[in-house]
Formats: C-alpha cells, structure tokens, sequence
C-alpha cells in the first residue's frame, strides 16, 4: 500500500513515516503542499495511484485544505486522512466539506493514527471499483433531483451545489424514502471508520443540507426523528 504523507513538522514527519514503514507501507514525504499536488500528479502520469495521503492541515504554499478540495474537483477520489491540531466542530465540518475521509486531532496516539489508517485502507482502490451498472446516476424524490455525477441537486428550478458530502448524504437518504434512518447507520456510511466523528458532526452536515435543499416555499424532505434519527420523503 502506498502512502503519501504531507506535513512540514519534519520531527513528526520522520517518525511517523519510519512507523509506518515498519507496518509494512511503502512512505514517500513532503513538506510543501505545492510540491505535494506536483508528485500526486506525476504518480497519475505513471499509472500508480497512492491508496492513501496523510495530509496536515497548515502547509507551506497550499494548505491540506486546498490540496483536498483540489484532488476532489480533479475526480480524484484517494482517502484524505487530516492530522490537525484545528479541533472546533465548524473546522472539523470544513474539513470533511472539502472531501476528507478522517480526522485525527494533534496531539495523537500512534496506535490511533494505525488504526484510522487501516480503517481507511480497508476500503477497495478507487481505481479497482467498477462502477454498479444498477445505479443511476440521478435520483428523484418528489420535487427534488440529485444529478450523482456532478454533485449537484435540482429543486423549482433552482440549481444547488453540493459538496461531496452533502451529496453523499442526500444519495444515501433518497435511496431509502420513507425508512427511518439511525444516526449510527448514517455515521457507518459517510464515516466508516474506527472512531467516527461525533454526533454534532452529523447534525451540522444534516443543517447545511437542509439550508440549501429546503427554503420557506419548499415542502420539508429532511424529518428528524427524535433521539433516533432521520426520515426522507414528504410526510403523508
């Protein structure tokens, strides 16, 4: 498995990148985030792919967010673990917005950021995946239309730009109108990782999304279920 670890704390780089190294990775590191995207790129170039970039999030030249929310809007969908000393729930929101997988706040048990590292391993090479012929590319519920390939939603006319997981979200629910939908099983599909987000982060994701699908001449499709969680669909 091949990581790309991107963090300018030369004395955090080395020791994590020899830890893992002796867990069996192949480590290449950077300490730039502009040089980071160059050997991203030139990996494509060659047909080899990372399965996972560890990017911290203050970097010279371009931040782990940039680098992030650049790779999602090239299609480039390899897992993005964070390592961030940035710990309020608006940053970890943002983080995730921008297309990351995980989170993990410094300081950090090594045996944690293993863990979160094989969590995210544990999922088949994006490049692997063939796509399931089953599944359309757009969904439609009531009123409102979710274009899955180009991350955007319809609704009166309106055009409503998602992020990647807003449009995860909204998939998962209009794929199972009408079931109540556990917070658990939600956090098990947007974040399924060994130590999820907690629970503000799914109410936020949910209150977004709701901004953006719901206004005062809209009929409510997101419903919440008290202490157990959401329902889509219109209620009867």
């Amino acid at each position: 498995m091949r990581i790309l670890l991107v963090d300018d704390e030369a004395e955090l780089a080395a020791p994590l990148s020899r830890l893992l190294r002796r867990e069996g990775y192949a480590v290449e590191v950077a300490y730039d985030g502009e040089i980071a995207l160059r050997i991203v790129d030139d990996r494509k170039k060659q047909g080899t792919n990372y399965d996972l970039l560890i990017l911290d999030w203050l970097l010279p030249n371009r931040t782990g967010l940039e680098i992030c929310q650049h790779l999602r809007s090239q299609g480039d969908k390899t897992p993005v673990l964070f390592l961030t000393a940035k710990d309020t729930i608006d940053e970890r929101v943002q983080g995730l917005d921008a297309g990351a997988d995980d989170y993990l706040i410094k300081p950090f048990e090594l045996r944690e950021l293993l863990a979160r590292v094989r969590a995210l391993l544990r999922r088949p090479p994006i490049w692997e995946t063939e796509p399931d012929s089953s599944l359309s590319n757009r969904l439609q519920i009531e009123d409102l239309e979710l274009d899955l390939e180009n991350q955007v939603a319809y609704r009166h006319g309106r055009t409503i730009d998602l992020s990647e997981k807003e449009s995860q979200l909204l998939e998962y629910m209009m794929r199972r109108p009408g079931q109540l939908l556990p917070h658990e099983q939600i956090y098990q599909q947007l974040w399924p990782t060994v130590d999820r987000p907690n629970s503000n982060v799914l109410a936020a994701q949910i209150r977004l999304l709701r901004r953006k699908i719901e206004t005062e001449r809209n009929t409510p499709l997101i419903h919440t279920v008290y202490g157990k969680g959401y329902r889509f669909g219109t209620v009867p």
